[in-house]
């Protein structure tokens, strides 16, 4: 991705508390956007993005996020470069290979910005090709590596990684510089998502992967390359069943089943993806 000049990652953000502080008095409507510094604001929000305080992380930054770039597109894009790039290369990839630990939230919670931004950009056609393209394989790279799968964690909120990184790929996939060649390599690190072990995802992140993969077969992507991903479900499951204990097992065969019949209900309803509906029926039967 081509280098964003800037003070962006130089610029010392305020503390977390001072942060809350002024995003709860915008959000009661005693302070008004127009009147903040927003370069300094986002920078601060960036920074703590992960924070283990969910009314801070959830209710307050990434719904700031939200008002600033989709309801009121108040951010410059040139700053929305700067914050993308920064994300890519300084929040994202942060702890990866974890689980059960706290980075998961920040790597989470930048997928989702990341989605926002991918949105404006859909909207207004300011991110080059090049930007596309490493956004593209940041995220392709991201879910591969990508082992905490914790939905709702007590105590601390969402982390949801599966379901947001679904979010940003959804977007990315609705973006004029991705072209349908690129599908197949956009597919399979989402499908590979559904074959998880180490627990049962209760959260809907089924439905969440299914979004994008949906918005490919909309776009172009033949039907005959997801049916066949679905009539190899049931030998996979054989061949993982000899590597994995019982419970993993069954974990595995539940997170199949559940996005199996998400995807059942998902194609009853768009008559273009009728011939998959035997397709999910057969390899419901064989699991």
């Amino acid at each position: 991705m081509e280098k964003v000049e800037s003070n962006f990652i130089n610029t010392a953000p305020m503390n977390a508390n001072d942060l809350k502080i002024i995003l709860e008095e915008v959000r009661s409507g005693g302070r008004n956007w127009d009147d903040e510094d927003k370069a300094f604001l986002v920078k601060s929000m960036v920074e703590h993005i992960g924070s283990t305080d969910s009314r801070l992380r959830d209710q307050l930054i990434y719904t700031s996020f939200y008002q600033l770039i989709i309801e009121k597109n108040l951010i410059e894009h040139d700053l929305l470069k700067e914050v993308l790039d920064f994300c890519l290369n300084e929040r994202l990839f942060k702890g990866i290979g974890e689980t059960g630990t706290d980075t998961v939230f920040t790597r989470s919670f930048t997928t989702l910005l990341i989605a926002l931004i991918l949105y404006r950009d859909n909207e207004d056609n300011f991110l080059t090709q090049e930007m596309i393209t490493t956004v593209k394989d940041q995220l392709v790279e991201y879910i591969s590596l990508e082992k905490d799968v914790r939905g709702f964690v007590s105590g601390k909120g969402w982390a949801h990684s599966i379901a947001h990184v679904a979010d940003a790929f959804d977007e990315l996939i609705k973006n004029n510089h991705i072209d349908k060649e690129l599908y197949k390599e956009i597919l399979m690190p989402l499908w590979k998502k559904i074959f998880v072990s180490d627990s049962v995802y209760v959260h809907d992140e089924d439905e969440r992967l299914l979004i994008p993969i949906l918005e490919m077969l909309n776009n172009g992507l033949e039907l005959g390359v997801i049916e066949n991903l679905l009539q190899r479900i049931p030998d996979e499951l054989l061949i993982l069943k000899k590597e994995l204990d019982e419970e993993n097992y069954w974990f595995l065969v539940a997170n199949c089943k559940v996005f199996l019949k998400s995807f059942y209900i998902e194609v009853k309803k768009n008559t273009s993806l009728l011939p998959l509906q035997t397709t999910i029926e057969n390899c419901l039967t064989e699991i």
